[in-house]
């Protein structure tokens, strides 16, 4: 399995799902990330982590409320978002991201 450093670190950007079972909202974001997917295709890579499992990454990231969505690039955060984001709202943030160069 990769570590989550060095998936953060590659040339593809990161989308994080930072979710909990227990989180009822958490249930709408998995067919939106889908639908990201198919309109991003390979310029992003998605990845879930559940805060139960992973407090310490909860703790760093500092994660008050699920779902929150992280996005990644080149090991850098560069958006984040508490809450369900519509598709049609999260695709244009992502894409400015994306397009964005430091």
């Amino acid at each position: 399995m990769e570590n989550l450093q060095t998936i953060l670190q590659a040339g593809t950007p990161v989308l994080i799902d930072c979710f909990a079972t227990w989180c009822g909202p958490c249930q709408a974001v998995p067919p939106i990330l889908k639908e990201v997917k198919e309109k991003l295709g390979d310029k992003i890579r998605i990845i879930k982590i559940d805060i139960d499992k992973n407090q310490q990454l909860a703790a760093q990231w500092k994660i008050m409320s699920v779902p929150t969505l992280l996005f990644f690039r080149e090991g850098k955060l560069i958006w984040r978002e508490s809450g369900v984001v519509p598709a049609h709202q999260l695709i244009p943030a992502l894409a400015k991201a994306l397009s964005d160069t430091n």
